[in-house]
């Protein structure tokens, strides 16, 4: 029975009329005439995080006012006070707009990740088709020999790699390497699994070539085991598998952990002169698991053109396919930007001693004009500026798992039910009605 509706009962020769009880205000509807259910909740909001700085401010708001009830002159001028005020409402003004600017490139960058996957999907889904029986194509693609099936599961391999590119840019941005991830399950091919796990081994050129270098160099550091102050000379190598890139030691004099020894040449044998091996060792090589997505899911899109499956879009459909995995890559690359260039530490720092100081001098400025009714203005002014630097410390890193991050979850479980849904219940493109298109224009 619909919302608001009535009933009548027949009960004996009577009837009775059944009026459903209707809540007349609700909190959505009281929120549109009234602030006071958001001025009175706590939960989402700042309070949590800044009860504890803003109790300090009121303690020391209450010593001061109870040294001043006690005969101690701690008042300052009214001149202190408005100097620090400018300064410190500029510099949030700053750190507000720059942690929000963050929030929003970062919310930006994965809609339109998103949008290209979104895109990607439909143009292999309906443009990825056996070629037609024509005399045009006759002999073009001799490798062209999957049946219908056998090409809708291909396809649905790249809509799938599409998907985990998703998945693997949510993970990467927050650091999180492996693949003992649950959203993996059933989206990630093995091909990409192999290639994840393998790229540790010793199997390419470059490796070959790094162990043959490291090679040579410990059998030369063999040959002068001990330099003139009498230490080890071998280099003790600190590596670190990360497969984000993004937590690396900082390559300073502070950070580098090796014993560095001087060659015995004639032109360096002072000391002063000394070489760093920054190359990666073979076992430390790593790629971003979104860049393994994005190699497979082009050799794929490679091997459908190169078979003959793309014939009815020509070579400007697949150069829009290619388009879409460059604009996927490309914002990987914006959204690394947001999260590997966080704001200086040392800006942070001086914002919250800046603030301190300015609430710490309030209270020995308004005593002497309000004595112990200064208590609770100090305490909403510390109240209304560590909010501020607060919210904007919890969103100047949109990627993260706090309350107020972006929920990529959420994004990438709505991405995996439309194309499980483009799967199951869209119709594949069948075969190309204008004929073979072999890219010369019209004749």
């Amino acid at each position: 029975m619909p919302s608001g509706s009535t009933s009548a009962v027949r009960k004996g020769s009577t009837f009775t009329i059944a009026i459903p009880k209707t809540r007349l205000i609700t909190r959505q509807k009281l929120r549109k005439y009234s602030w006071l259910p958001d001025v009175l909740r706590l939960k989402g909001s700042i309070v949590p995080r800044i009860f504890g700085p803003v109790l300090t401010c009121t303690i020391f708001a209450t010593a001061a006012a109870y040294a001043w009830d006690k005969g101690v002159n701690i008042a300052l001028p009214n001149s202190v006070v408005p100097l620090l005020s400018v300064v410190v409402g500029l510099i949030l003004v700053f750190r507000n707009g720059t942690s929000y600017d963050r929030y929003y490139e970062g919310r930006k960058d994965f809609g339109t990740l998103i949008s290209h996957v979104r895109n990607l999907s439909r143009l292999i889904w309906i443009n990825v088709a056996v070629p037609p029986n024509d005399d045009a194509s006759k002999g073009k693609f001799p490798a062209a020999t999957l049946t219908p099936q056998q090409l809708r599961r291909k396809k649905v391999e790249a809509l799938k790699l599409a998907l985990a590119f998703a998945f693997a840019c949510k993970h990467y941005l927050r650091g999180e390497d492996g693949l003992d991830w649950a959203d993996y399950t059933g989206i990630l091919p093995q091909s990409v699994i192999r290639l994840s796990q393998a790229s540790s081994k010793k199997t390419s050129a470059w490796t070959s070539y790094s162990a043959t270098a490291k090679s040579s160099r410990t059998e030369s550091r063999d040959e002068t085991d001990e330099d003139d102050s009498g230490q080890s000379g071998e280099i003790e190598v600190v590596s670190r598998v990360d497969a984000t890139k993004r937590v690396r030691v900082k390559r300073s004099k502070d950070n580098i952990k090796a014993s560095i020894k001087s060659p015995k040449t004639p032109l360096l044998s002072s000391g002063l002169h000394s070489t760093i091996d920054f190359h990666p060792e073979p076992d430390s090589l790593t790629t971003p698991l979104p860049l393994i997505v994005a190699h497979q899911l082009a050799k794929l899109v490679f091997l459908f053109k190169r078979d003959g499956y793309l014939e009815t879009v020509g070579p400007a459909g697949t150069n829009s396919i290619n388009t879409l995995i460059q604009g996927m890559v490309d914002m990987l690359t914006a959204m690394e930007r947001v999260a590997n260039t966080p704001i200086p530490r040392s800006y942070s720092i001086h914002l919250k001693q800046c603030v301190t100081l300015y609430l710490f001098s309030l209270p020995f400025t308004l005593v002497k004009d309000m004595g112990w009714g200064m208590i609770p203005v100090v305490t909403v002014v510390a109240f209304t500026l560590m909010g501020i630097e607060g919210i904007a410390d919890e969103i100047e890193m949109p990627f993260g798992m706090d309350k107020f991050d972006l929920p990529l979850e959420r994004y990438c479980e709505d991405l995996k039910e439309e194309i499980e849904y483009m799967v199951e219940r869209l119709p594949e493109g069948g075969e190309g009605m204008s004929g073979f298109d072999d890219g010369e224009g019209d004749d």
